[in-house]
């Protein structure tokens, strides 16, 4: 059983994403192993790369600060709070809204933020 590695590599890269998807689960099974950590990535041209995008969830959040609202002076608190900037960054943050406010954030960390914002009187947005 001599099967060259390459011939290996070249047969998964011509396999759709759902007979990838199988794959994955039989060598899970076999091995006792699971690939769970892991992202598979489908090869250009490969007839299921937009069903592997679709399916990728996301992880990090960006709260958008889209109008500051009648409570100018809270929401630059807030945002001084949430950021650690300093009072004129924070203010300038606010002046130049619609702006990120905070990036790469966990979806818990970024509703909690958006909330908080809009208690404030901003209003916002997670993307």
């Amino acid at each position: 059983m001599a099967i060259a590695k390459a011939e290996i590599l070249d047969t998964i890269a011509n396999m759709t994403v759902l007979e990838l998807s199988q794959l994955i689960k039989e060598m899970e099974d076999k091995f006792g192993v699971s690939a769970a950590a892991t992202t598979v990535v489908a090869a250009p041209g490969g007839g299921g790369g937009a069903a592997a995008g679709a399916a990728e969830e996301k992880t990090e959040f960006t709260v958008n600060l889209t109008t500051v609202g009648a409570s100018k002076v809270n929401v630059i608190k807030v945002v001084r709070a949430v950021t650690g900037l300093g009072l004129k960054e924070a203010k300038d943050l606010v002046d130049g809204a619609p702006k990120s406010v905070k990036e790469g954030i966990s979806k818990a960390d970024a509703e909690s933020l958006l909330k908080q914002l809009v208690e404030a009187g901003a209003t916002g947005e997670i993307k």
